[in-house]
């Protein structure tokens, strides 16, 4: 007999190497009532004596459950606890093929059963969890876990990304019991150190689904996956019911009714390498771990759940988002994941219907609770004024981040979608210029009135100020050409107009009715409607506003500017840019603003740092460079988990933790080495220092995957099959056969290639009115025809054509300024030089 059990357990085991080869394993133990099952990175083990759940679970070698739980359903109600730990009756077991199938897993009590059906498909990529459930008779639940994972560790994992772009990272869970739910049906688990993500998708047809993260007592992971008829609701706090994070408890749901009859769901379990998928490159002269773990952690902290995308995050007590901050989607570009600009487009679609007002203001911000709002003034969602003032920076922000978002999808039909809300926003705060002299008038008069008006919000800004009107500066610029892609001519002249007047009025001195104070070197906050002025103190957000939105022009002015900035930074060796340089005056804020410095009246907040980096970097680079630098050794301090850090000791302060601290690293990116996604292109403006020579940027750009080269003088886009190198600014897009080259910061495409084959590069030399030179090769051995078409040509004029030092055509551009050529490539490089005879 031992003899025979040998042989069947042999061939059992032959069998499942001989159908599913060495990756896919399955194998029970029917003494312990144990299976084991595996493809190659994951591995699972099946308890099913008198219990049904996985008490082990190994990734990619690394194991990650290993407990007498494990994974497994349960149901709490007010009085009991089922679950399938334990059962009312010997559950049974069937394997056939790669499909391991655990039915009759019954539990509750006498008033109540719950019949589960278990299956697991293994293949080699994935492993499917099925589960079907039948309830006797409906329960009230407090709680649902379908299924719980008991993760050994918290620290396990170092966060799970949402399907939304999200993240719920768990260097926040600081203390026990601390619970975060979200509306997502799917976690990635990631661990950058060692290189491990973990993917778990939920689907329920006709269901919807959410999920929470707890730490538990004895510091384990507790991820739970609900599934419920509706939308789940949230439990916290009585009367709004909108807290997403939780101290002191794992219930962060309400309780629902769970209805008589069956139900069916499905996880998936998938294996992915965090490197290979959020790799970001090889980065030289900055530590290229901390970029990467700024982008990758703290810029999703203000993404609270679906449809609810701001700067603060969800672990601040009452989860404010305010839609007065213009840098939204701006983060979307050092965060690069299609999920989070998918999300954040859902959300402003959310927006649109519920945070605009029929008349066209924003409501500027959203919370947990109504703790934060002006009396009675917020509606059902959780939108409202703030008790501090009407902010109205909340309209232009809200077009902007419309603007800057569509430029990183090049989505048309959504933008189109945004077009009345877009209008209604701007219509309705440019109707505030009451003297028609370009700048829009706040709610308040006067400082003396205590209230305020921007994102400095207890600060007294009133009337005409200049913070407001530098952000719609900005969103005018951006929605104007949007309007013309649209095809509304009428509203884009409008807007532009309307631009072009509030900036000459912005430049003029404070004795015209401008914002430029020479004798404080810089562009006040604000004038009363009696005229005075206020804010000469160097409002540092203000002032690199007016330098990166284009506003102030003249470059003797801006040299006043950062020099004085840089002057004082020197003197005080902070390591970062203060929200002001000096103190505003008695009254001119709340009263514990005072003494200087504290809080807004003084104190250095991080979300301003992409403006400080672009306002620096074409100016002086390498000072850009030394706050980047500086922001990321502050991140290997402390985490940048604050709301801003004091003034006087530069330590973090305040628990409203802000995803704008990345916005430095976000303003690397984008300033530094100079990736700019935009509706038609990629385009490529680096300013980079001898320091920053070799990079190698990884980056997502509609679908493809493109290699950023940085060197001096010397810039490459490639997307592995087509690349385009100059030694200045230019745009590059590909698709299909075709690559398309763009001069400069042209918005018109000036050169388009099309093969017969699917590799090829180009190394543009010079572009200019009367001679355009560039160099093709491929690494195609074969020989193969190449289209070209260059565009914004002089019309209806004869260029010659020269290839390789000889003349091959002299032909004659069309009307538009096109001309026509074809060549062929092979092995080596063709230099090809088009010139007016």
């Amino acid at each position: 007999m031992l003899i025979k059990k040998k042989l069947s357990l042999l061939s059992f085991l032959l069998f499942c190497i001989h159908c599913f080869g060495q990756t896919i394993k399955i194998k029970e133990d029917r003494i312990n009532q144990v299976v084991s099952f595996s493809n190659e990175k994951i591995n699972m083990q099946l308890d099913y004596r008198d219990k049904a759940n996985i008490f082990s679970l190994t990734i990619n070698n690394q194991n990650l459950i290993e407990s007498n739980a494990g994974i497994y359903s349960e149901i709490k109600t007010a009085t009991s606890t089922y679950s399938s730990l334990k059962l009312l009756s010997k559950p049974s077991l069937h394997i056939v093929g790669n499909t391991i199938t655990l039915s009759n897993i019954v539990y509750g009590d006498a008033h109540v059963s719950i019949n589960e059906t278990w299956k697991f498909i293994v293949t080699t990529k994935d492993i499917r969890f099925d589960i079907d459930r039948t309830l006797s008779k409906p329960i009230q639940a407090e709680q649902i876990a379908s299924p719980v994972f008991m993760f050994n560790h918290i620290n396990d994992w170092e966060g799970a990304y949402q399907d939304y772009g999200g993240l719920a990272w768990f260097y926040l869970f600081n203390t026990k019991l601390d619970t975060y739910g979200v509306h997502s049906r799917s976690s990635a688990f990631w661990n950058s150190k060692t290189n491990n993500g973990l993917n778990i998708s939920a689907n329920a047809p006709g269901k919807q689904i959410a999920m929470s993260y707890s730490r538990t007592k004895d510091d384990k992971l507790a991820y739970r996956i609900v599934e419920s008829e509706k939308e789940m609701p949230l439990r916290f706090d009585s009367g709004t019911n909108r807290r997403r994070y939780v101290r002191d408890t794992t219930a962060v749901w309400a309780p629902i009714t769970i209805h008589a009859g069956k139900n069916s769901q499905s996880i998936l379990l998938s294996y992915f390498d965090f490197k290979e998928r959020y790799g970001r490159g090889n980065f030289v002269g900055v530590n290229g771990d901390e970029v990467s773990a700024v982008l990758n952690t703290i810029a999703h902290i203000g993404v609270i759940d679906k449809q609810h995308f701001g700067g603060n995050s969800w672990h601040t007590p009452y989860g404010p988002i305010c839609l007065h901050e213009q840098y939204i989607a701006q983060m979307g570009l050092g965060i690069n994941d299609e999920a989070y600009l998918k999300g954040y487009q859902d959300c402003l679609d959310y927006y649109r219907y519920h945070a605009i007002k029929p008349d066209g203001k924003v409501w500027p911000r959203w919370a947990y609770s109504n703790e934060d709002a002006m009396p009675g003034i917020f509606t059902d969602k959780g939108f409202y004024e703030a008790q501090w003032g009407y902010l109205l920076d909340a309209n232009p922000d809200f077009v902007t981040n419309v603007s800057e978002l569509y430029d990183q999808t090049g989505n048309k039909v959504w933008v189109k979608g945004q077009q009345q809300a877009c209008e209604k926003a701007l219509d309705w705060i440019l109707k505030r210029d009451g003297n028609n002299n370009g700048l829009v008038e706040m709610i308040p008069d006067n400082h003396s009135e205590g209230k305020s008006s921007d994102w400095i919000d207890i600060i007294w800004a009133s009337y005409e100020n200049a913070f407001v009107n530098a952000k719609l500066y900005h969103a005018l610029l951006l929605w104007t050409d949007i309007e013309k892609q649209l095809g509304n001519k009428a509203k884009a002249d409008y807007y532009a107009g309307f631009a072009e007047k509030l900036k000459a009025n912005f430049n003029k001195p404070v004795s015209d009715g401008g914002f430029w104070d020479a004798a404080s070197k810089c562009y006040i906050h604000w004038r009363d409607k009696d005229g005075s002025i206020h804010g000469t103190n160097m409002v540092t957000p203000i002032n690199f506003m007016a330098i990166s939105y284009g506003i102030c022009d003249n470059e003797n002015r801006k040299k006043i500017i950062l020099d004085a900035i840089e002057e004082q930074m020197q003197k005080e060796h902070l390591f970062f840019w203060p929200i002001c340089l000096y103190s505003y005056k008695e009254g001119e804020g709340k009263d514990w603003q005072f003494p200087f410095p504290n809080y807004e009246n003084g104190d250095l907040f991080l979300s301003w740092g992409a403006l400080g980096i672009n306002a620096y970097a074409s100016y002086k680079p390498a000072l850009a460079l030394k706050y980047v630098r500086n922001v990321l050794a502050q991140f290997a301090k402390d985490g940048l988990a604050f709301q801003r850090y004091g003034r006087a000791k530069q330590d973090g302060l305040g628990d409203d933790i802000l995803s704008g601290n990345s916005l430095t690293v976000v303003g690397l990116y984008q300033a530094i080495y100079g990736i700019n996604p935009l509706y038609n292109r990629f385009y490529l403006n680096p300013h980079i220092t001898a320091e920053l020579a070799g990079t190698k940027i990884n980056y997502n750009f509609r679908g493809q995957k493109l290699q950023i080269g940085l060197n001096l003088n010397e810039y490459s886009v490639s997307n592995g099959h087509y690349s385009i190198e100059s030694n200045h600014d230019f745009g590059f897009y590909a698709t299909g056969q075709s690559l398309f080259y763009f001069n400069g910061k042209n918005e018109k495409v000036s050169l388009k290639a099309t093969t017969e084959f699917n590799n090829l590069h180009l190394d543009i030399k010079s572009w200019g009115n009367d001679k355009i030179s560039w160099s093709q090769s491929s690494v195609i051995t074969k020989s193969g025809k190449i289209n070209y078409r260059l565009f914004q040509l002089k019309p209806n004029t004869f260029y010659n054509i020269t290839i390789n030092n000889k003349i091959v055509e002299h032909k004659k551009s069309d009307a538009s300024g096109s001309l026509l050529f074809n060549w062929k490539t092979g092995k080596g490089t063709d230099e090809i030089l088009i010139s007016i005879p």
